[in-house]
């Protein structure tokens, strides 16, 4: 197993888990590089640490935004690992542990739901704005919002009618924008 297969399934995980928008092994402000993070509902993030050795997870125990959580990133943080790595009393307060075995992603321990602080949600932004930038760079020469409106150049070849499937942009919901009490 590698460290990159964990990445991977990291990922999948983190769609099954309702994130719509997830990013991997992307640099912060604060130094912390997430292998994955996902955002769902009421901008609630997820970070998951995959580690396939115990060196590599002692050496993450030592990193400034693990000795002050407060400085870390996401409303739930999970490591990932291969079966029976760690155990749950070796992981960081409140951290939650997940498994891959049998070609799945298992919850052994789930995280507490609140860890974000306010800093830490800075530093997320800081990271989807640091994302939003290198995606404007390769689209190049237009810009994210000329790009966001392929919508607006489909009804204009449609001779103004939204293309079947397509609704405006004033239509769509936002998920990410809306509280939930039943879902964070």
């Amino acid at each position: 197993m590698t460290h990159a297969h964990l990445v991977r399934q990291a990922i999948t995980w983190l769609r099954g888990y309702r994130c719509g928008v997830v990013l991997s092994e992307q640099s912060c402000a604060n130094g912390e590089m997430p292998d994955a993070i996902g955002w769902k509902r009421a901008c609630h993030s997820v970070v998951i640490e995959c580690k396939i050795s115990r060196s590599d997870f002692l050496a993450d125990r030592e990193k400034p935004f693990r000795q002050k959580s407060e400085l870390g990133l996401g409303c739930e943080r999970f490591y990932l690992t291969p079966p029976r790595l760690l155990c749950a009393e070796e992981l960081p307060a409140r951290w939650g542990l997940l498994e891959y075995r049998r070609r799945k992603v298992e919850i052994i321990r789930s995280s507490a739901r609140n860890l974000r602080t306010a800093t830490g949600f800075r530093h997320e932004m800081n990271l989807l704005l640091a994302s939003l930038r290198r995606v404007e760079i390769r689209i190049e020469p237009q810009t994210i919002t000329e790009f966001l409106k392929w919508k607006n150049r489909m009804r204009d070849y449609n001779r103004g009618a939204w293309p079947e499937g397509i609704a405006p942009a004033e239509q769509e919901p936002n998920c990410f924008l809306q509280s939930s009490a039943t879902e964070n």
